[in-house]
């Protein structure tokens, strides 16, 4: 039996199974969902074991529990790959803009809607579903391994000391990940970077309290324009940041990655109509898709102070305050951004006030070199799923955890992402498209036949 007469043939139970996760309302950053998430933990538990996995338990964490699987192939040359999702989900809100219940599944169009569709419980169940068909038809050539967390969605605040704890128990030859998406339905595309992040709260503080403007305006230094002007220099003129050996580390796009970003299906003039802008901007002698992927960028993500009530009020505020991040690229630390950061506000800020830097959280970037076996491997389930080879793309979002797995467990993470923008995931009417949904569980079943010979 080939995978997709299999598929055909256990399609009721795939979508059964499928909907017996998401219609746990497993949201991980609210308190009053906590027996959903011991219950969505043992869900996948006893699907795990039903597909094959000769061991699952549930594994205590600082946090919610880690679900921990694994089956062994037999044969003692097999490589061993880990398989990570998560089983938390984002809250619902607004409910209104739901055209249909939130958690319970619903196929419209050629697609299944609900929270989790694809992040991350869709996705996840590709690699089940892979996995149970390859055990069940004795083909599985690899040992497999299975941990999935339940607080992806909250910053995994669990899951390093986890990772440190069990190292032996998740050892493995490489990590495969369903969590990303790709180019497009008919562009399928492998993510090989993503950035990383740094995150920041900045207090200035001038006057001991607000001041009439007119008796004191020009004469004290006002905290909101003294902000603002020190945030103004951080981007120069030809859009590079200022902060102090900020570029240290940061490597060059290699030609051969920047040849297969220029393939990649991308109209500039869309883009800026999509989000109502006249023109972009960014470094110099960078294109756009590389800027918002390769390149690290720096950006005001808030900014208060002062009145901003109804009406008027002549204040010359006491305080001031913004909320800045970076997106950082492979080989950039981000504790050391985040010091060098603060320290250069210190460096720019006048004596007439006092400059607070609060880092928030960060993580490191990531890339995977794509002459990897793995990644070979990958790109040909990919090319058998979906009739044509995967461009290789890098990401401009930030998942800490995936750098995580390769500082703790010394082991590279091969992306095998099936989503797509239209899935609308954290967003009202998130879904998943269930042709991409079927060719994913190809493509993963094609990466261990295919994994297993190089």
């Amino acid at each position: 039996m080939t995978i997709r007469e299999y598929i055909q043939q256990e399609k009721p139970r795939i979508m059964e199974d499928w909907a017996s996760l998401i219609r746990i309302p497993s949201i991980s950053c609210e308190a009053e969902h906590k027996s959903d998430m011991v219950r969505c933990a043992e869900q996948w538990k006893t699907l795990l074991l039903s597909y094959g996995a000769q061991h699952a338990e549930l594994m205590p964490s600082a946090g919610n529990p880690m679900v921990y699987a694994e089956y062994q192939c037999g044969q003692p040359s097999a490589k061993t790959v880990l398989v990570y999702g998560h089983y938390d989900v984002m809250p619902v809100a607004p409910l209104e803009l739901w055209n249909s219940e939130p958690f319970e599944p619903s196929v419209r169009e050629g697609r299944l809607y609900a929270r989790g569709a694809d992040d991350d419980k869709g996705q996840t169940m590709i690699q089940a579903t892979a996995f149970k068909f390859l055990v069940s038809q004795g083909l599985m050539p690899c040992n497999v391994k299975f941990i999935l967390e339940g607080e992806e969605e909250i910053g995994s605040p669990s899951l390093d000391e986890f990772l440190k704890t069990h190292k032996e128990l998740l050892k493995s030859d490489i990590i495969l990940v369903s969590d990303t998406s790709m180019i497009g339905k008919d562009t399928p595309s492998i993510t090989t970077g993503l950035r990383g992040l740094a995150y920041w709260e900045i207090e200035v503080t001038g006057p001991n309290r607000d001041l009439h403007s007119g008796h004191f305006g020009g004469a004290v230094a006002n905290p909101i324009n003294t902000l603002c002007t020190m945030l103004s220099k951080v981007i120069d003129d030809h859009g590079r940041i200022t902060i102090p050996g900020f570029y240290d580390k940061v490597l060059p796009i290699p030609e051969a990655e920047r040849e297969m970003i220029r393939h990649i299906p991308f109209s500039e003039e869309k883009y800026m109509q999509a989000i109502g802008v006249q023109a972009v901007q960014g470094e110099e002698g960078y294109s756009t898709l590389e800027r918002n992927s390769c390149r690290p960028s720096f950006d005001i993500c808030g900014i208060w102070g002062g009145y901003t009530g109804e009406g008027s009020k002549t204040v010359l505020p006491s305080k001031a305050y913004a909320k800045v991040s970076c997106r950082l690229v492979a080989n950039q630390d981000h504790e050391e951004i985040s010091r060098a950061f603060a320290d250069y506000m210190q460096q720019i800020a006048p004596k007439s006030v006092r400059v607070k830097v609060t880092p928030m959280h960060g993580g490191q970037g990531y890339v995977c070199p794509i002459d990897l076996p793995a990644y070979k491997a990958a790109e040909k389930g990919f090319e058998v799923a979906f009739g044509k080879k995967p461009l290789a793309a890098r990401r401009g979002g930030s998942i800490p955890i995936i750098s995580t797995f390769e500082q703790v467990l010394g082991q590279k993470t091969i992306l095998m992402g099936f989503g797509l923008e239209s899935n609308a995931i954290h967003s009202p009417n998130e879904n998943m498209d269930l042709e991409v949904f079927e060719n994913g569980i190809v493509a993963v079943t094609e990466f261990y036949k295919e994994y297993s010979r190089v």
